[in-house]
C-alpha cells in the first residue's frame, strides 16, 4: 500500500476515535492532515471571537513547512498512537 493510501486510510480511521481524545491530540491531526492536503497555510488567522477555528489555524500553523508526505507519515503515525492508546 502507498503512502496516500494509507493515509487515505488512517483518515477514516480517525473518524473512529473515542470522544475521549484530547483536543489537543485533535488539533494535531487537524493541522497535519490540512499540511498534507492543501500544504502551507494559505488564509489569515481567524478573529478572537472565533476560539475553535484560531485554534485549528494555529495547529495547521505549527506544521507549517512540512512535505505533504512528512505530514502524512505523522498522520499515520498520530492516529495510530490514539487508536493504540483508546484500545488499552
Amino acid at each position: 500500500m502507498g503512502l496516500v493510501e494509507d493515509f487515505q486510510e488512517h483518515a477514516n480511521k480517525a473518524k473512529t476515535l473515542p470522544p475521549s481524545t484530547k483536543d489537543a491530540d485533535k488539533l494535531i491531526l487537524y493541522g497535519l492532515y490540512k499540511q498534507a492536503m492543501v500544504g502551507n497555510v494559505n488564509t489569515d488567522r481567524p478573529r478572537m471571537l472565533s476560539p475553535t477555528d484560531r485554534a485549528k489555524w494555529d495547529a495547521w500553523k505549527a506544521v507549517e513547512g512540512k512535505t505533504k508526505e512528512q505530514a502524512m507519515t505523522e498522520y499515520i503515525a498520530k492516529v495510530k498512537e490514539l487508536l493504540g492508546q483508546s484500545a488499552k
